[in-house]
């Protein structure tokens, strides 16, 4: 039997959540220490050692340690052989991760000056054309998500749930939940509405969270 799953990170992390809503799919057990904002630092010399992007999560297992959430969430679900969550054709596997590539590439950056200076209230993001702007980019980039969804009518990569949704639904929440001026993504909310039937997003989507 391998070692017991570690993972370090704060929950308040978005990509932690990720990670840990993964976790929840797989029905596996885990054990967290909490790192970063507000707990020990990522730039602590033991940290660096594990991750030199001093950047949360990271996991350790019998394999060792991996970061990136979007290779950790891979990871583990590769190693719990769920192919439902992340399918073995390559065809059905990369419709899936296009969308978490997508999610890593455009829609995460995308919102960058909107949440900093909306919700973290971060003094470098006040600049109120750059927040504007900003909104803009991130609104833009949910109107693809809602196109992709009218056209599945379900979740992001076809009619099942998929580790692209993990990703994308906490990141859809966090649109959702920004105090900003969005479009009417009716899609969007549909899915959100699906999603909260699953035990992972009522956790780790909770509006406690930044």
């Amino acid at each position: 039997m391998g070692q017991t799953l570690k993972i370090l990170g704060r929950t308040s992390s978005i990509n932690v959540r990720k990670v840990l809503w993964t976790c929840q799919e797989l029905d596996i057990d885990y054990e967290r220490e909490d790192w970063g904002i507000g707990f020990a630092s990522t730039h602590d010399p033991a940290f660096l050692a594990l991750n030199p992007n001093a950047q949360v999560p990271v996991i350790i297992d019998e394999n060792g340690v991996l970061w990136e959430s979007n290779t950790i969430c891979r990871y583990l679900v590769g190693k719990h052989g769920r192919d439902d969550l992340l399918p073995a054709e390559p065809a059905a596997r990369a419709r899936v991760e296009q969308w978490m590539d997508w999610q890593a590439t455009e829609l995460n950056p995308s919102w960058g000056d909107a949440f900093h200076g909306l919700v973290r209230k971060h003094p470098d993001f006040q600049d109120p054309q750059l927040i504007a702007a900003g909104v803009k980019r991130w609104n833009d980039k949910m109107g693809l998500l809602e196109q992709q969804l009218n056209h599945t009518g379900a979740y992001v990569a076809g009619a099942d749930f998929s580790l692209a949704d993990v990703l994308i639904g906490l990141s859809a929440h966090r649109w959702r939940q920004t105090p900003m001026e969005r479009p009417d993504y009716p899609a969007v909310a549909a899915y959100c509405k699906r999603l909260e039937q699953r035990p992972g997003f009522a956790e780790y989507a909770s509006d406690a969270y930044s």
